[in-house]
């Protein structure tokens, strides 16, 4: 239960913090001038396809909250037993932070006019995914050659469960990253990709946030966090 709290916590600390940067608070009647003449003075409503990102994270973050419910609830019964967490996650965890720092690279190259940049942005983003992917393929399959399979134990099931549920998100958002890239490399003017690559960017960070609270889930490192919160706030 404390990992759902947390993994709420963060993500409306997140969302407060993007909220913030859409002009929301804006407040065009007071401004002086036409309507274009100050900065989102044009764009005081969100593309369908912001909208449709934001919906989109709702629902996968819901899912996710059940699966870390259940994973919380299960935990709980005797027949449960942890299987040791690959050292390898650690290292994938870190592939995974270096992808999304560089779709946000690509994002601030995006605003500067800066083509070559957000090219190698988005080409390093993609290649760390695919390594991260990787990676966790190679957990599985040490974990596997040790005995641990998915049928053996609750605990078993729940870790190949939530890994590749994450795992297919990130695949899907590979496939979104391909084609921006591909229009970027066909000569897409930026002005027109600055959103795509937006989009690839925040929903790379969320992918990001979501695996570090699996990480935190599954190596109990979560609860140690609210334990330590709890006594400093008591």
């Amino acid at each position: 239960m404390s990992a759902i709290i947390l993994f709420l916590a963060v993500l409306a600390v997140i969302a407060g913090w993007w909220l913030s940067h859409q002009r929301l608070t804006a407040k065009p009647w007071l401004e002086e001038g036409a309507v274009g003449d100050f900065p989102g003075g044009d764009a005081m409503t969100w593309p369908a396809a912001k909208v449709g990102l934001g919906v989109f994270l709702a629902v996968a973050s819901a899912l996710f909250v059940l699966f870390i419910s259940a994973y919380s609830m299960r935990m709980s019964v005797v027949d449960w037993r942890p299987l040791p967490i690959p050292r390898l996650l650690w290292v994938n965890t870190g592939v995974l932070v270096l992808s999304s720092v560089a779709l946000q690279w690509a994002y601030v190259a995006a605003r500067r006019q800066d083509t070559e940049s957000v090219m190698i942005g988005l080409l390093a983003g993609g290649a760390s995914a695919v390594i991260f992917l990787a990676g966790q393929l190679l957990a599985w399959q040490r974990l596997g050659a040790a005995g641990y399979f998915v049928a053996s134990n609750p605990a078993n099931s729940f870790f190949y469960l939530l890994t590749a549920v994450h795992g297919l998100h990130l695949t899907g958002g590979l496939v979104a990253l391909g084609r921006t890239s591909a229009k970027m490399w066909r000569g897409a003017k930026i002005a027109e990709m600055r959103l795509s690559v937006e989009l690839c960017a925040i929903y790379w960070h969320f992918l990001l946030l979501v695996w570090l609270v699996l990480l935190g889930l599954l190596t109990g490192w979560t609860d140690d966090f609210v334990d330590i919160c709890r006594r400093l706030l008591s």
